[in-house]
């Protein structure tokens, strides 16, 4: 087996979402780790008066990319940004674009999707289904393609306590349901929302769902892997400890708590916190599309899925994160902080609703009554309406456990771990425990 930078060497890889948060991590470490790679192209759509190119141009000049910068000055000569819209036909690709990406991409990485958890079902089938089925008719056309990528999410199947490396049947025909919502109109598609969903809490993860088994459907003969990363937070060790680029889910709840505005969150303190840092995520990702390139020729042809999560082999419960939330910010504290530090999680929601009332809302009501009599725009409660919101869409997976199988991470992924050579391993997978 060929190390994974060797397998990387001389390959074009194709990116969707390069500008989120896993796109980011996972083009820099593709660019620093495997520098033998021949170009990094990602598609980019038109954003606020900027082109493709200019927003690849300013993101490459975050901080995430100063490792990569000094040891490979030229790295962006590598990156090619492709004008590109996925909700439009075609991926709105203009012709000659659709023939070089034809004629050259042998690796594809789709990892763009709405992350809204409670994104209208049209737009989140738009996002996640449609613009997944378009990526796949266009990886059909690649003339030299060798694995197809596609990012899904561990909780795509979270109706079910066990999970294993299997792609799912969902409980609804995705191409039906597709024409279905060509004629509803929007009041139509949101009173059927509840009904078609089910026992899963939004429509992130039953989009997700749905685009996994289209995934399976259409793949034909292409050769597919997907990855189901859980709760993706900050990184662990690459490219420095502690990189985010948003506050969006548990980062933006840690940093409430920080500040002393969060003080109380429904939560199981025995529910499985399932963390896994972004860098992880990044690491298995490429690891996957590794073995699953690598080994076509002699591997039983299936979708090898991998449920990547760290319940099974690090168990983390969400009372120890309450427990590390207040002893990391009393040793460390933040500036500028509204209170002292001092999250509890409460299981029992008419508890944690009388805690809410006592310790965010009546003090953000004060608080904002100070900031008007002297002479301030009073914000707090615009704070803490924010916060309940993104309390209210974590409730969910704060408050149940999981079972997932990961033997396909166990086995093939950790396999990339020790047939490394020293001489020529650039560390680009985090060993397991």
């Amino acid at each position: 087996m060929v190390t994974i930078p060797e397998y990387y060497e001389g390959k074009n890889v194709l990116i969707t979402g390069a500008t989120g948060f896993m796109g980011k991590v996972l083009l820099e470490k593709l660019l620093r780790s495997c520098p033998g790679i021949k170009a990094a192209y990602v598609l980019v759509r038109h954003k606020a008066g900027h082109a493709p190119q200019a927003r690849i141009a300013d993101m490459i000049n975050c901080k995430l990319f100063d490792r990569v910068r000094d040891e490979q000055p030229d790295f962006a000569e590598k990156i090619v940004a492709v004008n590109s819209d996925l909700t439009l036909p075609e991926l709105d690709l203009s012709t000659e674009d659709q023939e070089t990406l034809a004629d050259c991409i042998n690796v594809v990485f789709h990892c763009a999707a709405t992350i809204r958890f409670n994104e209208p079902l049209k737009d989140a089938m738009q996002l996640n289904v449609l613009a997944t089925q378009k990526m796949v008719a266009l990886a059909h056309r690649m003339k030299h393609l060798e694995v197809f990528l596609h990012v899904s999410t561990a909780y795509a199947n979270c109706d079910r306590t066990l999970i294993e490396e299997v792609v799912y049947p969902p409980p609804v025909d995705y191409k039906k349901l597709i024409d279905s919502l060509e004629w509803m109109d929007e009041k139509l598609v949101s009173a059927m929302t509840p009904g078609l969903i089910g026992k899963r809490p939004n429509t992130y993860t039953y989009t997700k769902a749905m685009a996994e088994y289209l995934v399976q459907q259409e793949c034909g003969n292409l050769n597919v892997a997907i990855i189901r990363p859980s709760i993706v937070g900050a990184s662990w060790k690459e490219p420095f400890p502690g990189w985010i680029d948003n506050f969006n889910g548990p980062s933006g709840i840690f940093i409430a708590a920080g500040k002393g505005i969060l003080r109380t969150m429904r939560a199981s303190n025995n529910a499985v916190a399932d963390l896994v840092p972004v860098d992880v995520v990044i690491n298995t990702t490429l690891a996957a599309a590794w073995y699953s390139g690598s080994q076509r020729h002699t591997r039983p042809k299936s979708i090898l899925v991998y449920n990547c999560t760290t319940g099974g082999i690090n168990p983390f419960h969400w009372g120890e994160v309450e427990y590390c939330i207040n002893m990391t910010f009393k040793t460390n504290p933040l500036e500028q902080a509204f209170r002292r530090p001092n999250v509890n999680l409460r299981s029992n929601p008419f508890t944690n609703q009388y805690w809410t009332t006592v310790s965010h809302t009546l003090p953000a009501l004060l608080y904002d009554v100070y900031l008007r009599a002297t002479g301030q725009k009073p914000r707090m409660m615009k704070t803490i309406t924010r916060l309940h919101k993104a309390m209210m869409v974590l409730e969910y997976f704060t408050s149940h456990s999981w079972v997932w199988n990961t033997d396909n991470v166990t086995i093939h992924v950790t396999a990339a771990y020790y047939i490394k050579q020293e001489d020529r391993y650039r560390g680009i997978l985090l060993p397991l425990k």
